[in-house]
């Protein structure tokens, strides 16, 4: 097999037209050089130069690979500013997956600011709802996974997390509701009351309900099962029920309902951005970490 090295010192010696001329321009000896071009005419089963007076010239064979050896040169230069590049956060790919309300309200400013600083690096954008999206992270399937993280969670060896924001969940009701008169609403309050369920489906979002209400001393009594928050919203507004949705997800008001805010307890969800380890250092994950960091700042 031929070696790319001995190759690369072919092409010098070819290049500057003798011997004595490579070895000062490579800084060694021209014994050494003959070395190298003796095992490289040894593997290529052809001579590869001749005397033309006090110097050499390229046989035909010479000719060919000292041609190939600038073309490996070329693409060994290329590979090597890709992987600067690389290196840099200024090309490759990064896998991000979210939830359907990060997907709202943070993905796409953070996107934005991102692509203005690296317009190279492609984003492979992907919802992974009701799926858990730290899931794909774990599992080497993403990079960065934007994912709700109860206190205590236990992480898998090789997932670092960045706490994002705390994102409070707020009381649904119908306009003229008897407890739309106050400006916060104990969650024990709606105990009583007919729920449109908006988390129909198992997963961290109705957890963090499901757990508030318990700790409130109750279970909702749910009449209406919605697929999103504008369709529970609507329920609410036709009186049919209360809901208690995240904050993030009111990116728009249906003008029949109220929002109130809950305590006693305030239901809460930790957002964290979810980061294979091997890739904190990479600068394009840090540049998109910055940017859902900025996306969340009031």
């Amino acid at each position: 097999m031929l070696d790319v090295r001995r190759m690369q010192v072919l092409r010098a010696v070819v290049s500057s037209g003798s011997i004595t001329a490579a070895a000062t321009n490579l800084g060694c000896t021209p014994s050494a050089i003959s070395q190298q071009l003796t095992v490289l005419e040894r593997q290529a089963g052809l001579p590869l130069l001749e005397r033309a007076g006090r110097g050499v010239r390229p046989t035909e064979a010479g000719t060919l690979l000292a041609e190939h050896a600038a073309v490996l040169a070329d693409k060994l230069l290329e590979a090597e500013a890709a992987l600067a590049d690389l290196r840099a956060g200024r090309a490759g790919r990064l896998r991000v997956r979210y939830f359907a309300t990060a997907g709202v309200a943070l993905v796409p400013p953070a996107v934005a600011r991102f692509r203005s600083a690296h317009p190279a690096v492609r984003l492979d954008l992907k919802l992974t709802e009701p799926d858990d999206p730290m899931r794909e992270v774990e599992a080497g399937r993403a990079d960065v996974a934007i994912a709700i993280v109860h206190p205590g969670t236990e992480l898998v060896p090789g997932v670092r997390l960045v706490h994002l924001l705390d994102d409070a969940y707020v009381a649904v009701l119908p306009r003229g509701h008897r407890l739309a008169r106050k400006r916060i609403v104990d969650l024990a309050d709606l105990a009583e009351e007919p729920w449109v369920d908006t988390f129909y489906q198992p997963g961290p979002c109705r957890d963090v309900v499901v757990d508030a209400c318990a700790g409130a001393g109750f279970t909702p009594c749910t009449v209406v099962e919605a697929e999103d928050f504008p369709t529970a919203r609507g329920f609410v507004a036709a009186g049919l029920g209360v809901t208690v949705v995240p904050g993030l997800s009111l990116d728009t008001i249906h003008q029949g309902v109220v929002v109130r805010r809950l305590r006693r307890p305030e239901p809460v969800r930790n957002i964290y951005a979810a980061v294979r380890a091997d890739a904190m250092g990479n600068p394009a994950v840090v540049s998109l970490i910055e940017a859902l960091t900025s996306a969340v700042r009031p």
